[in-house]
């Protein structure tokens, strides 16, 4: 079968009062490695914004997150000219999840995120206009930083939103982790919650739970949760756990960073205590062409942040999308894809 004729049946798009999908975007289900069937959304910006789309923008979720958690700032790029390409990971989101209990933040291999994303990128690749600029966070973040490591030619730029480069680990040192983890996937652990923490994300409060300083946005995010359930997921497995630091550990290879040679900025969260910011600063200075921008004040959410620690996102945003699409400059667009049977 032609990947990128994958598409099957139009995909849902869930919103509630105060975060609704933004118009002119449609769900899709597309096939991903192994014939999994994933969820992608793609916009087209209003004629009265943009005669011409300046580009497309793929956004890339972090774990847990799915499509409707990013509908503002898909917004946010589509009021500035761009069409936006988004899409679930596997095991998260509508999505197909990888165990019979859809809680487990589970995975398998990176390879597979990176498979899956390369078909992405050919299912729309007769639809969406050049430029393309991938935006990620945290997971999405690194996984993005990874595809241009193994040589995705066709992103103009990135733009992370504190990528999952190395986790922080609370009390526990990284020897010690990397030592239970690997004992764990020996014992046939891998699809176990970590320390047997399901991290029930229905019981989550603001004050306890919080990964932005917003509440307002904290709690439309949560309203979605709840009106959607199946778009919840609880806490990682062994297996998520392990496929995590090989991401980071891979990224992080002085050789990989130096042969990405798009640009790319990211942005980091002053107050994160989910990843190392230091490693993000370390990463960034060893790129190709990259640039290292830290929001004081921000939590690991930046996008989800208060509107003056989110200003500061899409400053950065603007200026990598003036040098790749400056406002005015005709985007490529793609011939029209010929039409073709939908996956089963």
């Amino acid at each position: 079968m032609n990947r990128a004729a994958a598409f099957a049946a139009q995909a849902p798009l869930m919103g509630v009062p105060g975060a609704a999908a933004p118009p002119g975007g449609v769900g899709e289900w597309f096939r991903g490695a192994g014939g999994l069937r994933l969820r992608s959304a793609f916009w087209t910006p209003s004629s009265l914004v943009a005669a011409a789309p300046r580009g497309t923008v793929i956004v890339s979720p972090g774990r847990t997150e799915p499509i409707e958690k990013y509908f503002e700032v898909i917004g946010n790029f589509l009021a500035r000219g761009f069409c936006v390409l988004a899409h679930d990971w596997r095991g998260q989101g509508l999505s197909a999840r990888l165990l019979p209990d859809r809680l487990k933040g589970h995975a398998r291999a990176a390879e597979e995120f990176l498979d899956d994303y390369s078909r992405l990128l050919d299912a729309y690749e007769g639809r969406a206009p050049r430029p393309w600029i991938a935006v990620g966070h945290s997971m999405g973040g690194a996984l993005n930083l990874m595809s241009l490591q193994a040589g995705e030619a066709r992103l103009s730029g990135a733009l992370l939103s504190s990528p999952m480069l190395r986790i922080r680990t609370g009390k526990r040192s990284m020897w010690s982790v990397k030592l239970a983890v690997r004992w764990n996937l020996r014992h046939g652990r891998a699809a176990d919650y970590v320390l047997g923490d399901m991290d029930d994300p229905f019981e989550h409060t603001f004050e306890e739970d919080a990964l932005t300083s917003d509440e307002t946005r904290y709690e439309l995010w949560r309203q979605q949760l709840f009106a959607c359930p199946h778009l919840a997921i609880g806490g990682p497995t062994w297996g998520w756990l392990g496929v995590a630091l090989e991401i980071g550990e891979r990224c992080l290879k002085p050789k990989a960073l130096k042969a990405v040679t798009v640009p790319v900025s990211i942005v980091q969260s002053g107050d994160d205590d989910r990843v190392w910011k230091q490693t993000a600063r370390w990463a960034a200075k060893r790129l190709g062409r990259g640039r290292y921008v830290e929001v004081a004040g921000a939590r690991h959410e930046i996008i989800m942040e208060t509107d003056e620690r989110r200003a500061a996102f899409l400053e950065e945003f603007d200026a990598l999308a003036d040098y790749l699409a400056p406002a005015g400059a005709a985007a490529v667009i793609p011939e029209p894809a010929a039409a073709a049977e939908p996956a089963p």
